[in-house]
């Protein structure tokens, strides 16, 4: 009984595996649309869109787009970004009732309320030059982890990074005292 089963099951076997792996789509195609384009929050900065603007930032050909959702998209000329610096934020979350519940948790429990009331951001601050030659910033807030993916991809399509190198040259110049004995 048991082999007349199996002979049954093994053709449906063969047809579910097979239509599994045609249904299957490249990971390469589907990783480089999904890498292009983060959901941001435009701080500041950023010209022709508005304080803390909820968006996608997005690399296109040679531009960096910005589109807050239904309207038109703000572009930068790769070319045209001088530095790309990273950060990160730490943000309290929970406004007045987070606040009330701190003052409010006796023996100095808000401290520990506080621990767990903070979310991290990462912040991504452009520094671009405009049409006319004059220099500005941009500074977008974006979720834990994906600035440097992100500026890796900017960095790979021509946006400069000058800070870095800057960095690293006064690491190795040696400090001099100032203080006199």
């Amino acid at each position: 009984m048991r082999r007349g089963f199996m002979k049954k099951l093994s053709p449906i076997l063969l047809l579910w595996c097979g239509t599994a792996m045609f249904a299957q789509t490249p990971s390469g195609a589907a990783s480089a649309a999904t890498t292009n384009e983060v959901n941001v929050t435009q701080i500041m900065g950023f010209e022709g869109t508005a304080k803390n603007t909820k968006g996608k930032l997005s690399i296109q050909d040679t531009a960096l787009q910005f589109q807050k959702s239904g309207d038109t998209a703000v572009q930068v000329s790769l070319a045209s970004i001088q530095d790309v610096v990273l950060g990160e934020e730490n943000r309290q979350v929970g406004g007045l009732p987070m606040t009330l519940s701190k003052a409010a948790t006796p023996y100095g429990g808000g401290r520990v309320v506080s621990l767990f009331s903070h979310k991290k951001y990462d912040t991504l601050t452009l520094q671009y030059l405009d049409s006319n030659g004059a220099l500005h910033g941009a500074i977008f807030e974006l979720v834990k982890g994906e600035a440097e993916g992100f500026r890796s991809q900017l960095i790979a399509k021509g946006a400069r990074v000058v800070q870095a190198e800057n960095k690293a040259a006064k690491q190795n110049a040696p400090e001099i005292s100032s203080e006199s004995k």
